[in-house]
């Protein structure tokens, strides 16, 4: 609301200056003014024209252009005043002497925690207030109420909820019913916890048109408006309350509101009963309550149910004013109605994150003044409609996220002649592709894109050459593309000014120029692909360089540190790189990711990080061939959670200033030459450590007792070493083994042995927990306080010089999937409760001196290959050929030979008629259900449509719960943070 509006007597400045008997008036005014620049500091001399005679002419003043009085002061921080241009200081109470003073605005500047001066409530004539953004805090003082004549009052953000956290009178709002002039009021960011349950009370009773309350902790929403004043509210804005309640049905009874924001709250229900049924909705446009509505904001709540009435009924107005439709984030669904197409006033429709099914309805054609389409995260399916070709004033189309099939065309695309971000992605690295961008080779697009996101939807083979003219792209996504070509000549030469490029898994080849420009903290990522030649090094604003799984080889450059200063995160993992680690790597003080494993390096680890402040949380140089020690300035990356050395040259002893790392979440150090004990001061100094693997090294001497502190340690992989000693009997006080994790982590990709094979796990890591300390020296009984980890799924003791009996209760491990005890000296009978590891697939207990009966049962029947049991002679049962006592008069092993001989040649007679029925079998199944879908067409595609749709909603529906849970618990987080 201009102050014009407000005040049209003051659009002329007047002067200090009149008749000699009003001299001294003015000279009073002009005085105040000098006190209050006194009082203030002003960096920027912003003030610097307040000298002279003539206050009226000084910067900010305004005064009557017929008493010539001071009447209005404008002091509001700019946008281009920057942090050093905002006054700050204090506020005199010289600003009392301005008398006829209507309007202050002192707006974004910075007054550092100081209370807003009780006396501004006895600036009587004050018709408008704005101290928004100011850094103001404490309570609002109560002595505001007293300006009857304020009209516009804006507090906007003054509030720092943590300065005065103990005031419990704190920004109440009973002052507020002596305005009772006031039309604007904004209090967003104030604390009115305190007046959650009467704060509509208070305000009904004013006469406002404009109402802004968001992020208060107001809690509560009223079902029901008291008699009130707000017949003329036109906007109402109460987004971020945390309201968990339906939406009441006064608020759409508001006759003049135009502008309506309920965005981030708790709302739930159906939308349709903010209406309370269909009557309801079709009284609200004949009253015009709906008509009159141009924005509607319900985003990220928990509204459900669909939107086709609302729809219906809104589109029936005479004269539908809605413009701005927002519902994105709730839990919205159903078909988007065809209805939509008549809301011709529409400019923007945000529906992204809900669960709407179907295609996009062929009306949204005539929405013709559409400038905004998102509709990215539901679970749409079908064709896209070229009827979105004929939306002209379209900027931007966000259709992400949704199952999309067929094909896509120019005639998409046609007329959208003011198209500036274009969107069509789905997250999936899946090879089924369903939507193919077919473009001619030949159109020229009629618009300029500045940012284009086309992902898992087949653009190639060829690289799009439609593209040509794009030249005022700042973001290109072709990801997952298909594309199998080099990148044309024609792309480099666009002179593109980058803030993002994305061409990551395809199957581009070719060398890559440096002639490639990009804008301040940008981020490149070509991996997966087939790049060749020596490392490309953009300009030094690229701050993300994802160039993994490629083919660049020769040496990093030397000076890659100088050159790209601003890198956050570098991957050149899975090339062909070879030389040494340059030094000034160690120059990058922003350098949070580094990962060059996979490839061939050599020579030591230099002292990367000698005295530079770093926030580097992740380090792999795994799978190289470096060598040497490791560094002692390892210990100066404080931040460190990942380090990956596994896999190199690597020797001597572990240095004492790795403690120093004590936010370490994963250390792998396995496949080198490490010597020495296992520092003790790993349990002590890394207490959330996840994953601890040191084997295949040279370690010696016994296992450290601080280890079992590691509470949150579920991958203990210590094998191949020279360990000797017991195993400590703490260990099952490795609590995270016996702890269900429920929410996904990323713990980095590393390579485990299960089920007697290894295997790489990366998204699911967070899941396996496991034990390895084979191939050692260690002594002693197996622990029995390793079946208190409930949830362990590898335990592998084998090749060690183990004694005692396996434990009893070994049963309690229901979650193992592999047991290896082989080549021990274990002795004794093995538990019957083994028959309760329902899942395990992979035992080993041979080469030892176990006795009695082999346990069966469950899991146990299907392993039934002897070398399980190999070379334990006084065991006996199935599945090896030694019987128990007592065998002869039960069921018998199998029997030995000439027995034998007669029973294999009747075994094998029994065998070929098997085999000849399951053959006979198999053709007349097959044929007869196989053999009706070769013959029946129709049938035929209908069975296929079936198996395909089964598999793509059930892809759906587990991509789009997962990508919702994430969403919901960051937006959990940032609430909380908030």
């Amino acid at each position: 609301m201009s102050s014009g509006f407000l005040f049209p007597e003051i659009l002329k400045p007047g002067c200090c200056h009149g008749d000699h008997h009003r001299a001294a008036s003015f000279e009073t005014e002009r005085v105040a003014l000098l006190k209050f620049k006194q009082g203030l500091t002003d960096p920027s001399h912003r003030l610097s024209s307040w000298v002279g005679e003539d206050c009226c002419k000084w910067r900010g003043v305004v005064c009557n252009n017929r008493s010539g009085h001071v009447i209005k002061l404008n002091l509001r921080s700019l946008d281009d005043d920057g942090t050093h241009g905002k006054l700050g200081g204090e506020i005199s109470h010289s600003l009392l002497d301005l008398k006829y003073l209507n309007h202050l605005d002192l707006s974004m500047n910075n007054f550092e925690g100081t209370r807003i001066p009780k006396f501004i409530g006895s600036l009587e004539k004050l018709r408008y207030l704005n101290l928004s953004g100011a850094s103001f805090s404490g309570p609002i003082p109560p002595q505001l109420g007293n300006l009857s004549r304020l009209i516009y009052l804006d507090l906007k953000e003054y509030f720092d909820f943590n300065t005065y956290p103990d005031e419990s009178s704190q920004n109440d709002l009973q002052w507020i019913s002596g305005l009772s002039s006031l039309r604007h009021l904004n209090l967003e960011g104030v604390n009115l916890s305190r007046a959650s349950a009467y704060w509509l009370h208070a305000v009904s009773k004013l006469p406002l048109s404009e109402l802004h309350l968001p992020s208060c902790g107001l809690s509560v929403l009223p079902r029901s408006l008291p008699s009130s004043n707000l017949t003329s509210l036109s906007m109402l804005v109460l987004s971020n309350n945390g309201f968990n309640t339906t939406i009441p049905h006064w608020i759409f009874q508001l006759r003049n509101l135009v502008y309506l924001d309920l965005s981030f709250n708790n709302l739930r229900g159906s939308i349709l009963d903010a209406f309370a049924n269909r009557t309801s909705l079709e009284s609200l446009r004949k009253m015009g309550s709906l008509c009159n509505l141009k924005t509607l904001i319900l985003s990220e709540n928990d509204l459900n149910g669909e939107i086709t009435e609302m729809i219906d009924v809104v589109s029936g107005c005479n004269n539908c004013s809605l413009e701005n439709l927002n519902l994105g984030l709730n839990e919205l669904g159903g078909f988007l109605p065809y209805s939509l197409g008549n809301l011709s006033n529409l400019q923007s429709v945000l529906l992204w994150d809900n669960s709407f099914v179907g295609s996009i309805p062929n009306s949204i054609g005539n929405l013709l003044n559409l400038e905004e389409l998102y509709l990215s995260n539901n679970q749409m399916s079908g064709t896209i409609p070229e009827t979105l070709g004929q939306l002209n004033k379209l900027v931007a189309l966000d259709i992400s996220e949704n199952p999309w099939e067929g094909v896509l065309t120019e005639a998409h695309l046609s007329n959208l002649t003011n198209l500036k971000e274009l969107s069509i992605a789905k997250f999936s690295l899946l090879p089924d592709l369903t939507l193919v961008i077919n473009i001619s080779s030949e159109w020229i697009p009629p618009f300029k894109l500045q940012y284009l996101k086309l992902r898992s939807c087949q653009v190639g083979p060829k690289f799009p050459v439609w593209l040509r003219n794009q030249n005022e792209l700042n973001t290109l996504i072709l990801r997952n593309a298909r594309i199998s070509d080099t990148i044309p000549e024609w792309f480099w030469k666009l002179d593109l000014e980058l803030d993002q490029l994305d061409l990551g898994y395809n199957q581009l080849s070719g060398r890559t120029p440096n002639s490639l420009k990009f804008t301040l903290q940008s981020s490149v990522c070509l991996m997966w692909n087939h790049f060749n030649g020596s490392l490309p090094l953009w300009s030094s604003n690229v701050s993300s360089l994802l160039l993994g799984n490629n083919s660049f080889s020769g040496p990093i450059p030397r000076d890659i540190g100088e050159r790209m200063p601003m890198l956050t995160e570098l991957h050149l993992s899975h090339n062909s790189l070879s030389g040494t680690l340059p030094e000034s790597i160690g120059e990058l003080i922003g350098l949070v990711t580094l990962d060059i494993s996979n490839n061939s390096l050599t020579g030591e680890i230099p002292a990367l990080w000698n005295g530079v402040p770093n926030l580097v949380s992740h380090v792999d140089l795994s799978n190289n061939n470096l060598s040497g020690e490791l560094p002692t300035s390892v210990g100066a990356l404080s931040y460190l959670i990942f380090l990956m050395l596994s896999n190199n040259h690597l020797s001597g002893e572990l240095p004492s200033a790795l403690q120093n790392c004590t936010n370490i979440r994963t250390l792998d150090l396995g496949g080198n030459r490490f010597s020495g004990n296992i520092p003790a001061w790993i349990g002590q100094t890394m207490p959330s450590l996840w994953i601890l693997r040191l084997r295949s090294n040279l370690f010696d001497g016994s296992i450290p007792l601080q280890l079992c502190t590691l509470s949150s340690l579920h991958i203990l992989d210590l094998a191949q070493n020279n360990l000797s000693g017991s195993i400590p009997s703490c260990v099952g006080n490795l609590s995270a083994m016996a702890s269900e994790i429920e929410t996904f982590r990323y713990e980095a990709e590393l390579t485990v042995l299960t089920k007697g094979r290894e295997d790489s796990y990366r998204n699911i890591l967070y899941l396996v927990n496991s034990i390895d300390l084979s191939n050692n020296g260690l002594s002693g009984d197996v622990p029995g306080g390793l079946t208190n980890l409930s949830r362990l799924g590898t335990l592998n003791l084998s090749m060690n010089h183990l004694t005692g009996k396996i434990p009893d209760n070994i049963g309690d491990l229901q979650l193992l999937e592999t047991l290896d005890l082989s080549r021990n000296q274990l002795s004794g009978p093995i538990p019957p409760g083994m028959v309760s590891l329902t899942l395990i697939n992979h035992l080993n207990l041979s080469y030892y001196n176990l006795s009695g009966r082999i346990p069966s049962g469950n899991q146990l029947q299907t392993l039934d290959d002897p070398s399980i049991y190999r070379d334990n002679p006084a065991l006996c049962g199935r599945p090896i050929t030694a019987k128990c006592p007592g065998d002869d008069n039960g069921t018998p092993n199998p029997p030995s030979g000439d027995d034998e001989d007669d029973n294999e040649d009747g075994a094998e007679a029994e065998m070929k008629w098997f085999y000849m029925s399951m053959g006979t079998g198999f053709v007349v199944g097959f044929w007869g259900v196989c053999g009706t879908l070769v013959i029946k067409q129709s049938w035929r595609h209908a069975y296929f449509r079936l198996v395909y749709d089964i598999k793509e909603w059930l892809l759906l529906v587990i991509q789009l719960n997962v990508g919702r849970l994430q969403r919901k618990l960051n937006l959990g987080r940032s609430q909380h943070h908030t």
